[in-house]
């Protein structure tokens, strides 16, 4: 590379606004974030009204007794994810700013950082990935603790940005993943 250019950046055109070194901050559970969910949910539904398909509290902050990060998840999944004209500007006036733009998936977040809006199409299989994890989270004590732990120690590092932390972690989720799929297949009834 000649001396002086910049090496392209992966996330280049994908992260509206570049890469962000924040603080990665792991807190206790908090009782609050189900309700803080619901406020958000409903701000949700006012911008897309009967567009959204689906709407879930997804993430750290859905499972109870787990620490996470203080951002509430929220997947939602409509028709056409690419359809930008139809849900930016009624997400923009509900306070939500486009953040992430990549094939298949937008993430919008509040100026504050304390709210994620992931959008998907029904298809997706990040969709039916997000629901199996907390799905399990939720019922597994033991990687709901080997979840945290990892968050807890990989929080105590320092990183460029929280998508290089994210990486980090990739190991333990796509394990945890593994677990809850099997679980969620045992779970479905058996067609006769």
């Amino acid at each position: 590379m000649p001396s002086g250019e910049r090496e392209r950046d992966p996330l280049d055109g994908v992260l509206i606004g570049g890469r962000e070194k924040v603080p990665i901050v792991v807190v206790h559970y908090d009782d609050q974030w189900p309700d803080r969910y619901r406020l958000v949910r409903e701000r949700v539904l006012t911008a897309f009204g009967p567009s959204a398909l689906q709407v879930e509290h997804i993430g750290s902050t859905s499972v109870p007794g787990l620490a996470a990060k203080p951002i509430i998840d929220v997947l939602v999944t409509v028709r056409d994810v690419e359809d930008e004209a139809a849900f930016v500007p009624p997400l923009e006036r509900e306070g939500f700013v486009l953040r992430v733009r990549e094939p298949g998936h937008r993430m919008f977040r509040t100026p504050a950082r304390d709210v994620h809006v992931h959008l998907y199409e029904p298809d997706s299989e990040a969709v039916g990935a997000y629901l199996d994890l907390r799905d399990w989270l939720r019922v597994d004590a033991g990687d709901r603790a080997l979840y945290e732990q990892t968050k807890r120690r990989l929080a105590r590092l320092t990183w460029t940005d929280t998508n290089e932390y994210a990486d980090a972690k990739t190991d333990v989720v796509q394990a945890i993943l593994g677990r809850a799929r099997t679980w969620r297949a045992s779970q479905e009834p058996t067609a006769t």
